[in-house]
């Protein structure tokens, strides 16, 4: 395996780029598309977000600083393009964030991608009343398992804070899954 400043090399090369870029593709497609869906909920949403990510991967990929891992920078573009994706739906359906997020959940059942039961989307639906912040730092814990570090990374935040985040997170779903 090369190193991670090598690979930036080979995918800054014009020589070497479409190879780099196609490995960093198959290396990075599912896990960035697991981050996206969880954060937009729809397949096809995702699949959108997915291909924007890699986009301005792509684009931006010669700003990079190496500040972070490549992993955490890619994971920062997808959970903005997230963010920035249902923020937009939600205006061009004039309605909040968190409404479309709710029809959006409510129309989970009938997605053919979605293999989760009434406790997945009792689940989602507790999620959603969390304020944004809390809502990433929580599914990127429980539904990725990622350690406070990268999430750190990835949000531009402090462990401690992602700690008291997710901990406040986990209480406040306790109390909705026991109260609805």
């Amino acid at each position: 395996m090369i190193d991670e400043k090598e690979f930036i090399q080979q995918l800054l090369d014009p020589k070497t780029q479409n190879t780099a870029f196609q490995k960093l593709i198959s290396d990075y497609q599912r896990p960035l598309y697991a981050h996206i869906r969880n954060i937009v909920l729809n397949h096809d949403d995702a699949d959108d977000v997915l291909q924007n990510t890699f986009v301005k991967v792509f684009q931006y990929l010669k700003n990079f600083k190496g500040e972070s891992k490549l992993f955490s920078w890619m994971y920062r573009i997808a959970t903005n393009e997230s963010l920035t994706f249902l923020n937009q739906k939600a205006k061009l359906k004039g309605i909040t964030s968190e409404d479309l997020q709710n029809k959006t959940i409510d129309n989970l059942k009938a997605d053919v991608y979605f293999d989760g039961d009434e406790i997945q989307i009792k689940l989602q639906k507790a999620i959603v009343t969390l304020p944004e912040k809390q809502q990433l730092v929580f599914k990127m814990k429980y539904f990725q398992e990622l350690k406070y570090e990268e999430i750190a990374e990835i949000l531009g935040t402090s462990v401690g804070a992602l700690k008291a985040s997710y901990h406040h997170a986990v209480k406040k779903i306790e109390l909705y899954v026991t109260t609805n």
